[in-house]
């Protein structure tokens, strides 16, 4: 295998070009490299890759855990529809992001970044909650035609939501949710993951609901929410 390494907006581009097979130690080198260089960003291009074996996926893993051990990030991108199966059997691809477009998958990094700032906001602006009452719609994103179930949102941040009225999910589920905000009712479409589950023995005015965390939320969204919920909450202050 042939690695072209070339660098976009601070992210280290792998072109992978031939057949990614128990010869491919030349990954882990160059990845090794990367962190050496200063560079934690790293992007695997399969444009131009023919084949990959299960050898191939295991120099990807090594790769891959000695990035996330020094506090990088690999992903993927250009995924050949011949080698889709064995990113999906090997479960590859729910460890690692995959990109359809070399641009988006560069942006991904940014806009993880600006959450990342986000999230190291002092607490009280981080965590600031509004309770709310606003219907939305939620279904998971891992079935063909799911079930689309009605809830309310009760409590709503920059970062995630509880909502009342759901019983048909489990911690670690992706879920697909739709709801609107403000005067103007702003239809906002979010990927979530479950990560919560109210106990019906112990918090019975809880249940049935879940909480919820935004995944893979862009930056303008989140600060969309975060400027609803903190002048919202002024507003409520104010009332006290």
């Amino acid at each position: 295998m042939e690695i072209k390494v070339r660098v976009k907006d601070k992210v280290v581009i792998l072109d992978l070009c031939g057949r990614i097979d128990a010869n491919s130690a030349n990954l882990v080198e160059i990845v090794g490299q990367c962190i050496r260089d200063g560079y934690t960003d790293v992007l695997c291009n399969f444009e131009e890759t023919s084949a990959i074996d299960y050898m191939g996926i295991s120099a990807l893993v090594l790769a891959y855990k000695e990035l996330t051990n020094s506090g990088g990030r690999m992903r993927l991108v250009a995924i050949p529809e011949a080698l889709k199966n064995l990113f999906a059997i090997s479960g590859m691809d729910r460890v690692l992001e995959i990109f359809p477009d070399e641009d988006l998958a560069v942006n991904s990094f940014k806009e993880d970044k600006a959450i990342e700032e986000i999230k190291k906001m002092p607490l009280r602006r981080r965590f600031k909650r509004l309770p709310i009452d606003i219907k939305m719609e939620l279904k998971l994103k891992a079935v063909r035609n799911p079930l689309c179930l009605q809830g309310d949102i009760v409590n709503l941040s920059a970062i995630g939501a509880f909502i009342f009225g759901c019983e048909h999910f489990k911690l670690g589920d992706e879920v697909l949710i739709r709801f609107k905000l403000g005067p103007a009712a702003e239809e906002f479409t979010l990927d979530a993951k479950v990560v919560w589950l109210a106990d019906k023995q112990v918090q019975p005015h809880f249940y049935p609901g879940i909480g919820i965390e935004f995944v893979n939320i862009s930056n303008e969204i989140q600060e969309k929410i975060f400027e609803f919920v903190e002048r919202n909450a002024s507003l409520l202050s104010n009332e006290e």
